[in-house]
Formats: C-alpha cells, structure tokens, sequence
C-alpha cells in the first residue's frame, strides 16, 4: 500500500501544472473575448467530418448554456483554465445548466454536457446542474468512448449517466444524492476520484443498468474517497454505495476509503417487492474506513483481487483516444 501511495503521489508531482492559455490549436470562449462567447458556437464551428484533433479552451467564467458534442471523426478535446492540471480544486471554468426531466425530457435531453463524439476528451472543467432535488437532472450525459480528466460533476438526482462506450474518469470529483452515477451499457472505470454526497437521510452512489448476464456495463471505483460533500452534515450510515437498476447490475469498489457516510450493509435492493438483486454483481476489494466496516448484503461479495483496468476496458485500453496515461 505505501508503495501504491508513493506512486500515486509521483504521478501527481508529473501532472500538476497550471494551464492558463490555450493550448496549440484550439479555439477559445470567453465571455469576455476570445474567437467565441459560447461554447456550443465554439463547437459547432468545427467541421464533423474532418479528421485529425479539435479541441477548445475555456477561459474563467460560468457558462451557462447546454452543450452537445456531437459524433465526429476527429478526436475532440475541451480543456479548462486551472491553476492545476492534476485535480478539479483549481478549475475556473463551469459549464452550468439545470434542465430536468419534470421539463418533459429524457435522462439524456436534461444534461447540461451531452457526449457522443467517439475518444472525446474533457480536462479540468466542472460541470453542474442545479435543479436540485424533486427530478431527474444530468449534469453529464456520456454515450461515447470518452475520458474525463480533473473535472467536477455536480447534481442531485442522476448526475452522471455513464451509459455507453467505454469511459474513464480520473482525479474528478462526483457529487450528487440519489443514483447518481448510472447507467445502462457502458464500462466505466473511476480512477482516484472524489464521491461526495450531499446532506440526505437516504441515497445511493450508483445505480447500474446492467440487463443481462451479456451486458457490457461495468462500474470500478479504484483508490476512490467517499465522503460527505463540503459544507454538507451526512448522518452516519445514509449512503449506500449502490442499488440494482437493472437485474445484472456490475459495481465494484476496491482499495477505496469509505467514511462513515456509508451504510455498515453497502448495498441495497432496488425497491420492496422489485429486489432486482439474484443478477447482480456488487463488490468491493480492500476498502478502509469506518464504511467499509459492518455485516454487508448478502447479495453482494468481497473479491479475494482487484479487478484490472484492462478487464474493464479492455486489453487495448493504453492505446484508445481518450486514454491519458499520465493520469493513471
């Protein structure tokens, strides 16, 4: 473990530097200036089918609009202004709406990122939707192979829909009450990542979609820190780290910190009377903490190894576009 540590601090050391201009390439938004005030023009001023990489810089400053990456051929980057690459407590830049399904929209159509560019890459940005409690509400909705690198998500209810394509997100932040890592198809690995909950008498972290025993969706949270959000009074015991919206749900936590937010059982039916738990795979691997302690569910299970990136990803992961070693 303290070998584990030390790496994870190198690794740190390599990538934390400041980004505060655009990098080569990119065209910049800034309300105050730059080639666009919107992202979304900045965005749709890219041509789809052209090749090669695209990317945008977003300056300081809330930008309060709903943005769509769309399919593409070229490998699409957004990067943020922070004052260090290596984590999301020196971003500056917000993408921010707070559109909900009680507008009459789907998961997908509430979220204030959509994601559907194949490889895509998103650095040091946060990402909020403020509707707050009462309805489904995505702040990113990822239905792409996509890496998300130092970023901030933050919700409610279904903050992040990891739903298809391989995705991986490292050095984030994750912050909602209910559900709100979820999901049907997609295989997500988590890397060093913040889960912060919010003040509730009841949540779950996850809720994973999986409807098959052939399903492709599966949930590893590796070196992860579960806690209460900042400024948030959780009550011991009120988080579970997740319950089974589809009957083949696939969630493991491994060489995880887990505080006393989260509940001595660790894992919880779907409802009474629609269990939805004889599928599932819900796991955890050498986790620490006064949360990892307790009598868990009888139907989830500690593995005797870690699972591997590569069973998650795949084989060729090292090599896919939206793979960032240096975050790894």
């Amino acid at each position: 473990m303290k070998s584990l540590i030390a790496g994870l601090a190198l690794v740190a050391s390599v990538v934390a530097e400041s980004r505060t201009s655009a990098p080569p390439g990119c065209v910049t938004v800034s309300s105050s200036g730059g080639d666009f005030t919107s992202i979304q023009q900045a965005v749709d001023s890219f041509d789809t089918g052209s090749s090669g990489e695209q990317c945008i810089f977003l300056s300081p400053g809330t930008y309060n609009e709903q943005v769509l990456i769309s399919s593409r051929s070229a490998q699409f980057t957004i990067y943020g202004y922070t004052d260090d690459t290596s984590s999301y407590a020196g971003n500056k830049a917000t993408i921010t709406g707070r559109k909900s399904q009680a507008d009459g929209l789907s998961n997908d159509q509430t979220a204030t990122l959509r994601v559907k560019a194949k490889n895509f890459k998103l650095y040091n940005v946060n990402v909020a939707n403020t509707y707050g409690e009462g309805s489904q509400a995505v702040a990113l909705s990822a239905a792409a192979d996509s890496g998300y690198y130092g970023s901030a998500f933050t919700g409610f209810q279904d903050t992040v829909l990891a739903n298809s394509g391989k995705q991986l997100y490292a050095n984030c932040l994750i912050q909602g009450a209910t559900d709100f890592i979820f999901g049907k198809e997609a295989p997500a690995w988590f890397e060093a990542c913040d889960i912060r909950v919010v003040a509730k008498p009841l949540g779950y972290i996850t809720a994973n979609g999986r409807g098959s025993a052939g399903g492709t969706s599966y949930y590893v949270f590796n070196n992860a820190k579960v806690g209460a959000a900042s400024g948030h009074n959780v009550p011991d015991g009120a988080y579970y780290l997740g319950r089974p919206w589809g009957a083949y749900a696939r969630v493991v936590f491994q060489n995880s910190q887990l505080s006393a937010v989260v509940n001595p059982q660790g894992w919880r039916i779907w409802n009474v009377g629609d269990e939805r738990t004889e599928g599932v795979t819900f796991a955890e691997y050498n986790n620490s903490g006064k949360g990892a302690q307790g009598t868990r569910a009888s139907f989830s299970k500690s593995l005797s190894a870690a699972v591997s990136i590569s069973d998650v990803l795949g084989g060729d992961y090292s090599s896919a576009g939206y793979y960032d070693a240096s975050y790894m």
